[in-house]
């Protein structure tokens, strides 16, 4: 009778800790902390500081939106910065011919849309501002890189600038500015980037520059001799230049296929070199592309198939070409071959991948959650404790059993029964 009276107890004994234990677990778990830091902040009294700076970022964040929108709803061209007033209403542009009817083809391919020609006066001192825009920063910076020439000075003015003598070129956002001065000073660059500040700058996704920009290998490369093309105007240079600095004959390009082009120069140990990058939509289009360049360059200079004047002008071991995913690149250019090389294997297509935000969650939700979280608590506490007593209940069968007792205690002789009758 001993034996059987302690073991109920000692199975009481183990369970209940056993239990609180599991819950104990559960409780300080991930999910279970999460939903109790949710409700303690829902829980916070209206006056107090974590709500008050709650509001305070929120009005921030929507001064900071707002201003965003004044800004993309300004003038294309400020009436007055730096001390310059605007002389008369500035022309409105309307067509790439009106903006530039020698490169017409080139802007359109950019993605013009509209622009302004203002004139500017202050004091004695004029300058004449052409302001074009252009359907994203893509196009912006693309007609920056088609105006610029190699041999420009950089200057510090929005997404990036340059000047020669008296004209400055430069874009920010989707925007590319053309000023003309009667004449500079040293204070040129600051009054033109207090004028680069009342643009009207686009947000989102229509304010990234072009990504085969980072697809660009930065060791040697020199920062102002980046040529971006969305077509074959663009790709060949303004008419105005004597020679044309297309590496490859436009029709090698693809732009029907959508291609993208780039072309960087570099200064090699060896020599100077020219890297153009060709981006097509899908690593199939870039494969076929990458034959018919790689058929071109290896039948040589010949009258049937002449090499453009930059290939001529190369040093035939050192031009090559090399696909990375949808990207295709070729070198050219005065470097020994292995320099060519090296810089032909370091350019590398990696897919990025980024999660998408989810919305966030309202207090509805965290309630439910909360609700969620205690019912699951609940069935694994209930799951823990059946686990326990079968496994308790079995364990002391078979401990009956090796003592050569019954299994159940109703057949035992130890068992007590009361037999009261009257």
């Amino acid at each position: 009778m001993k034996n059987s009276a302690t073991f109920p107890a000692l199975t009481r004994i183990i369970a209940i800790p056993a239990i609180l234990f599991a819950a104990g677990i559960f409780a300080f778990s991930p999910v279970a902390t999460a939903q109790v830091s949710v409700t303690t902040v829902h829980e916070l009294p209206k006056g107090a500081k974590t709500v008050k700076a709650d509001k305070s970022v929120k009005a921030s964040a929507k001064s900071a939106v707002d201003a965003d929108a004044a800004r993309a709803n300004a003038p294309l061209l400020p009436a007055v910065f730096a001390g310059w007033q605007q002389s008369g209403s500035p022309q409105a542009l309307t067509d790439s011919s009106h903006a530039d009817s020698a490169n017409a083809a080139a802007l359109k391919e950019y993605g013009f849309t509209d622009g302004l020609l203002g004139n500017y006066s202050r004091g004695s001192e004029t300058v004449t501002i052409r302001a074009l825009r252009f359907s994203d920063a893509s196009g912006a910076y693309g007609a920056y890189s088609f105006y610029r020439a190699s041999a420009w000075p950089k200057v510090e003015i929005g997404a990036g600038a340059a000047s020669d003598n008296k004209r400055v070129l430069f874009w920010t956002g989707n925007i590319l500015i053309d000023a003309n001065f009667s004449q500079v000073s040293a204070m040129t660059a600051s009054e033109l980037r207090d004028m680069a500040s009342q643009l009207p700058i686009p947000s989102g996704t229509r304010n990234l520059p072009p990504p085969i920009l980072g697809d660009l290998p930065q060791r040697d490369i020199q920062g102002q001799s980046t040529h971006y093309a969305l077509g074959p105007a663009g790709y060949t240079g303004p008419a105005a230049q004597s020679a044309s600095p297309a590496v490859l004959p436009v029709s090698l390009i693809g732009f029907d296929h959508g291609a993208e082009a780039i072309t960087a120069g570099y200064a090699l140990t060896s020599g100077p070199a020219t890297l153009t990058l060709l981006s097509y939509p899908t690593p199939q289009i870039a494969e076929a592309q990458e034959k018919l360049i790689s058929d071109y360059i290896h039948a040589g200079n010949t009258p049937q198939h002449p090499w453009t004047k930059p290939l001529q002008d190369s040093n035939p071991t050192a031009v090559a070409v090399r696909r990375s995913g949808p990207l295709v690149a070729i070198v050219s250019g005065d470097p020994i071959k292995d320099d060519a090389m090296k810089l032909l294997q370091s350019v590398h297509y990696e897919v990025e991948m980024s999660a998408i935000p989810g919305s966030p969650t309202n207090e509805i939700q965290n309630y439910a959650h909360l609700i969620l979280g205690i019912v699951l608590l609940v069935v694994v506490m209930f799951g823990i404790a059946v686990v326990i007593g079968i496994s308790l209940g079995s364990g002391r069968a078979i401990f009956r059993v090796m003592r050569g007792k019954p299994a159940s205690v109703m057949n035992d002789d130890d068992f007590i029964r009361l037999d009261l009758k009257e």
